[in-house]
């Protein structure tokens, strides 16, 4: 098939766009042009690549009419993040398409009350963006019920892996846990540390798409979890990575308060978004309808991302990896 994926070089479609290429299909990658895929392959050769600015063009009414312009069977869109946005693509693809991907989050649920969280289960989304994903997801599931376009969304865990920096073990990006976890120095945690999150390897992310567009008929109407077969809770991600540097955690539990004062504000709120949520979700459907073996465990996702910063200079750790 020719397949389209808006936002090919980003961190999915490093990977989603090799495996389709592999699988024989013809395949169309849109990208800014701002950046190469995180990771080189010799199938990027078979690619064509086509630079759009997806946000100028759909100010200017166009975006619609250069996705529809490429005549592929498959669009995979990876890089959408408004109702306004996917109903735009949809109404334009409607009848010209045999099949629209779309990327979604897991952050379409909210905090968790039962666990682990199923597409049919969740709470309702916190924030815009969370809201935002879940209003597409509705949608999408709407318009393949009417008969219009056949749809799918996937919805990923934080996704990690080669080539950018994971959500770490107190929830946000700061470098500075990494280093001290390396140390065997105190790491203070909100609390008792018993919050979940929930991680995904790029690849493994890239798998479920590439079996979405495989198993068309399965995937037809349909939203998916894809995650780790695991998760990890803030204490047991906190003892996994500092034992990847042959040190136990020494782990320091402190009010919300007391945690964020030690944290730039962006920080503290990525901490406490990621973490009020404590998310642990099922991939039980992805894995009946369309085949969905996650390959990395969360530990294994985590520390190939860690790896990757340490030998690209990236962050500063006291020791070397052990693992």
């Amino acid at each position: 098939m020719r397949i389209a994926v808006i936002g090919g070089t980003g961190h999915i479609g490093t990977f989603l766009v090799p495996r389709l290429v592999r699988a024989g299909h013809d395949v169309v990658s849109l990208s800014r042009g701002s950046r190469a895929p995180y990771a080189d392959a010799p199938e990027w050769s078979d690619v064509e690549q086509v630079v759009a600015d997806r946000e100028a063009e759909e100010r200017d009414g166009a975006f619609g009419d250069r996705i529809a312009g490429l005549h592929a069977d498959v669009v995979v869109d990876l890089v959408c993040f408004t109702l306004e946005s996917a109903t735009t693509v949809v109404e334009r693809l409607r009848g010209n398409v045999g099949h629209l991907v779309h990327c979604g989050s897991i952050w379409r649920a909210g905090v968790s009350h039962v666990l682990p969280v199923t597409e049919e289960n969740a709470t309702p989304p916190l924030g815009e963006y969370g809201i935002e994903k879940d209003r597409i997801a509705r949608m999408l599931k709407q318009e393949t019920a009417a008969g219009g376009l056949v749809t799918t969304s996937l919805h990923p865990g934080h996704i990690s892996g080669p080539g950018w920096a994971p959500i770490g073990p107190t929830g946000n990006l700061d470098p500075a846990v990494w280093r001290t976890l390396s140390a065997g120095e105190p790491l203070r945690v909100p609390g008792l540390g018993a919050e979940t999150m929930h991680h995904v390897h790029a690849d493994d992310v890239a798998q479920a798409f590439e079996l979405a567009v495989t198993h068309r008929d399965a995937a037809a109407g349909e939203d998916f979890s894809v995650v780790a077969p695991d998760a990890f809770s803030v204490r047991g991600y906190a003892e996994a990575a500092a034992s990847w540097f042959g040190q136990q955690a020494r782990l320091e539990s402190v009010g919300w308060d007391e945690f964020r004062a030690g944290l730039s504000e962006q920080d503290g709120r990525t901490s406490w978004e990621h973490l009020v949520r404590s998310h642990v979700f099922s991939i039980e459907k992805a894995r009946r309808l369309l085949g969905y073996a996650p390959r990395y465990t969360v530990g294994e996702t985590t520390l190939a991302a860690v790896r990757w910063l340490i030998e690209h200079g990236q962050i500063e750790v006291t020791q070397p990896l052990v693992v």
